[in-house]
């Protein structure tokens, strides 16, 4: 038998939700063998750090503006009238939701494959 070119040995372990992740990548990627396809991860792959903070500072302001909805749909279902105050709550509500996700969406670094 001809001598390898290369002669390092990667083992690893993988439960058996990695081991699918893995094959169905590998499928995806058209790539002959597992050992190719993580080759090429290895050399050409990217590594993404993710930064949740806006992600828990975005839920946290929809949990206070689901809470702030929920009074004013308990106000109107009891009085049955819809006032202009609540109205304009409600639009100032989804106002700060969308800057949120602007503000969300614009922090996101651009990535170029």
């Amino acid at each position: 038998m001809a001598e390898r070119e290369r002669k390092n040995e990667l083992k690893i372990y993988l439960s058996d939700d990695e081991q699918y992740i893995l094959e169905q990548k590998v499928k995806a990627s058209g790539r002959k063998s597992k050992s190719a396809f993580l080759r090429h991860q290895i050399l050409y792959g990217y590594v993404y750090d993710v930064d949740y903070s806006d992600l828990r500072e975005y839920n946290a302001t929809l949990g206070r503006i689901s809470g702030s909805l929920n009074q004013i749909a308990k106000r109107m279902n009891a009085t049955g009238n819809v006032y202009a105050a609540d109205v304009k709550q409600v639009k100032e509500l989804m106002q700060q939701v969308w800057e949120t996700q602007k503000a969300m969406l614009s922090n996101q670094p651009y990535i170029k494959q």
